[in-house]
């Protein structure tokens, strides 16, 4: 049960957001200011890649207390960042990071699929709600090297 627990934590800690800067757009004299945010993604499954997304986040006293809801536009930038290792078998298409964007129903995602005829891996970030998505979306694409295998489940 506890080693359950831990790679569970694992995994989370693996596909969380490190901030690595923001820009102010709009300023708010009560609460934060509107901004654009980036942020690196590892990917947990895939050593050695990393996925840098933009995007804004929401202000003012609603930002403060996480009751706004953040635009649906991202853009994203996937890059090889160390050598490219995949210890175990992974999907052709799998979600590896999502993250609550309004209080209850918005969700921005980050899709891995993979392209084995052209050896690469594809990265997709979307907005999507329970009741309605946004077809807003951003790609990028790793190119694996060809004696690197990339194991599918």
């Amino acid at each position: 049960m506890r080693l359950v627990a831990a790679l569970v934590l694992l995994s989370a800690v693996a596909a969380s957001a490190q901030e690595i800067g923001s820009v102010d757009t709009v300023f708010k004299f009560f609460g934060p200011d509107h901004k654009i945010v980036v942020e690196a993604y590892d990917d947990p499954g895939v050593s050695g890649v990393t996925c840098y997304m933009s995007r804004a986040k929401t202000g003012g006293i609603k930002g403060a207390f996480g009751l706004a809801e953040d635009k649906s536009e991202a853009s994203i930038a996937c890059r090889q960042v160390g050598p490219i290792s995949i210890p175990k078998p992974i999907r052709t298409q799998e979600e590896i990071f999502s993250e609550r964007t309004s209080l209850i129903f918005k969700r921005l995602r980050i899709v891995r699929m993979v392209d084995p005829k052209r050896h690469s891996l594809v990265y997709l970030t979307y907005s999507d709600r329970v009741i309605e998505g946004s077809p807003q979306n951003s790609v990028a694409v790793v190119p694996v090297e060809a004696a690197t295998p990339i194991p599918l489940r």
